[in-house]
């Protein structure tokens, strides 16, 4: 737990003289109180506005932009911090395609800054109270946070445990995500995604037009390309090594995949990513 302008101030020649891109491990979460913060999450450049969140979740490519005047609260905690029950609930919120930049409720905005300074307060507190309550204390203010925040426009409530599983397209495409997660490397045809939901490929189908307006195959490809676009540009691997861990049979078929979506070679598209000029 630190602050932006700490960090900036203990890190005044790394990762943004010449800024690269990496991989978040951590989640970083940072409100910008004053000035404006510039970002890059999975090589989309966001603008943090004073009373927004950045969320740079793990997994997520990140890429620093040299230090200006943003102000504000900075915190770091591991994916496993959270409880079991509490993950639960904040899944929408920790969702790896959940909002980068969030801008909470216009009557949360205020207890969500003073709650955040009192987690910056607590942080610097250690040697204050015992251990085991200072810890307490951050736990219970992090996740307090954390509850409040998931209550910000654009994300969407956690279905409730005792609702009926497969009930709704939401809830039917919410569980597509998180397969989609744990298979996009493997499978790569909405039939199989189906098959493991207990569904129709129709029926999935209609519940990805609802919730994106793409076809399921679509939103497949998307998941395939953003983490080749995350291997080639901040874990620097090449073309081939990419290929076969997305499950592509030959690296040119991996390499049409890539240029057709984004006009570049997996080569061109890794010089220009890793370019170290300031």
């Amino acid at each position: 737990m630190s602050t932006v302008e700490e960090f900036f101030a203990q890190h005044d020649d790394w990762p943004w003289n010449p800024p690269r891109p990496g991989r978040a491990t951590f989640h970083y979460l940072i409100l910008v109180t004053e000035g404006e913060l510039a970002h890059d999450v999975d090589h989309v450049t966001r603008t943090v506005n004073p009373g927004q969140w950045l969320w740079v979740r793990p997994g997520h490519a990140q890429c620093w932009h040299p230090p200006g005047a943003a102000r504000g609260p900075f915190i770091l905690f591991e994916p496993d911090v959270l409880r079991p029950d509490l993950a639960r609930l904040l899944a929408p919120l920790t969702a790896h395609d959940a909002p980068a930049v969030l801008s909470p409720h216009p009557d949360d905005g205020a207890w969500l800054q003073q709650t955040a300074l009192q987690l910056l307060d607590e942080h610097r507190a250690l040697g204050r109270r015992p251990l085991d309550v200072h810890h307490a204390l951050r736990r219970s203010l992090l996740e307090s946070l954390l509850l409040r925040l998931a209550n910000s426009p654009g994300i969407a409530p956690a279905t409730p445990a005792t609702a009926t599983a497969g009930t709704g397209r939401a809830d039917r495409y919410g569980r597509f995500l998180d397969v989609l997660e744990l298979h996009f490397r493997e499978l790569h045809h909405a039939a199989d995604y189906a098959a493991l939901l207990g569904c129709s490929v129709r029926t999935l189908s209609r519940a990805a037009r609802d919730a994106t307006g793409k076809g399921v195959r679509e939103v497949i490809d998307e998941r395939r390309l953003l983490e080749a676009r995350r291997l080639l540009g901040g874990a620097r691997w090449d073309a081939r090594a990419v290929a076969v861990h997305l499950g592509f049979t030959d690296p040119a078929n991996f390499g049409r995949f890539f240029r057709d979506r984004t006009g570049l070679t997996p080569a061109a598209y890794a010089a220009r990513d890793n370019r170290t000029d300031p």
